[in-house]
């Protein structure tokens, strides 16, 4: 578990790099250790390095991890959530970066309802326009948000991208840039019940170039765990 350990506090030290040479706080950047696929054991040598917010994409493993570990983790869903699944998870999670259609919104506005919670959400969007990735498109976003700003037990927090794999990082600059700025954008138009204070944006091999561009949370899973094995479930 060293090379856990190991790994954290290099992406700490990146983080605090990245923040700094654009005169940002590296406490104002959330650092969400993607675990999906990972045993309790390592997200536990994670949690021993103070690193607490836990980002998975499936449902069952939320289910799973949480009956061991529960609230010592903070809980993110950040993975493609299925309308039939919100009620498994939405007493476990505390922020759910992947709401992408009306359907899932009011859905998870119901099983809020029934659960007496109010649910932070994130609006995901797809920027580059990829057919392979979910996420409404930028023209989409000001409706998006004026309806799901009525729903009761939503909060909107802000927006999440998962930018296309590149080899070079500085491709998804512009990306990250014109997400900051329709967050900019939506802010001055003051609507009631959102947000937008939180920019889920950058992974492993990006997350230097989303912080200077106005991340607030990293989504890093290799750069803390290593390479998955996807028969290992």
């Amino acid at each position: 578990m060293d090379c856990i350990k190991d790994n954290i506090e290099d992406v700490l030290e990146n983080i605090a790099k990245a923040a700094d040479k654009v005169g940002r706080q590296k406490e104002d950047i959330t650092l969400i250790a993607v675990s999906k696929t990972k045993p309790v054991q390592d997200i536990e040598a994670a949690l021993a390095c103070h690193v607490t917010d836990m980002g998975e994409n499936k449902v069952q493993e939320i289910r799973q991890k949480y009956e061991v570990l529960g609230h010592n983790a903070t809980w993110h869903m950040i993975g493609h959530l299925q309308t039939n699944k919100v009620k498994y998870i939405i007493d476990k999670v505390d922020l759910i970066h992947s709401v992408d259609s009306i359907k899932l919104a009011e859905k998870i506005n119901v099983e809020a309802k029934k659960a007496d919670k109010i649910i932070d959400i994130l609006i995901q969007l797809n920027v580059a326009d990829e057919e392979t990735k979910f996420g409404i498109k930028t023209m989409e976003l000001d409706d998006f948000i004026r309806q799901v700003s009525n729903m009761s037990q939503l909060r909107i927090r802000g927006l999440m991208t998962i930018a296309p794999y590149v080899e070079d990082p500085e491709e998804n600059r512009e990306i990250f840039r014109e997400i900051s700025q329709l967050a900019v954008d939506i802010k001055r138009k003051n609507i009631d019940n959102v947000n937008m204070d939180i920019l889920s944006m950058g992974m492993t091999n990006d997350y230097m170039v989303a912080i200077e561009e106005g991340s607030t949370m990293v989504r890093v899973g290799t750069g803390i765990f290593g390479k998955r094995d996807y028969n290992k479930r």
